[in-house]
């Protein structure tokens, strides 16, 4: 197994990469993942923002169980 990349998040054990030059002021995310919390530390790890700069709901989209992250700053 590869070693994680800060840039990467893996909630749930299965690496995500996502592309965080595109998450900018007003973006929003979703990420698949039964362990949200988790989802959401990764996230803030990854792109080192402060949790008052993002908000974030856990969710169901197109039946997929995990949480939508915006970025507001």
């Amino acid at each position: 197994m590869s070693r994680i990349r800060l840039s990467d998040i893996a909630p749930d054990g299965v690496r995500i990469i996502v592309d965080w030059v595109k998450f900018t002021e007003n973006a929003s995310i979703f990420i698949p993942a039964v362990n949200t919390q988790k989802a959401v530390a990764h996230v803030l790890e990854a792109t080192k923002l402060e949790k008052q700069h993002i908000k974030y709901r856990v969710r169901i989209e197109d039946g997929v169980y995990g949480v939508r992250i915006w970025r507001l700053v």
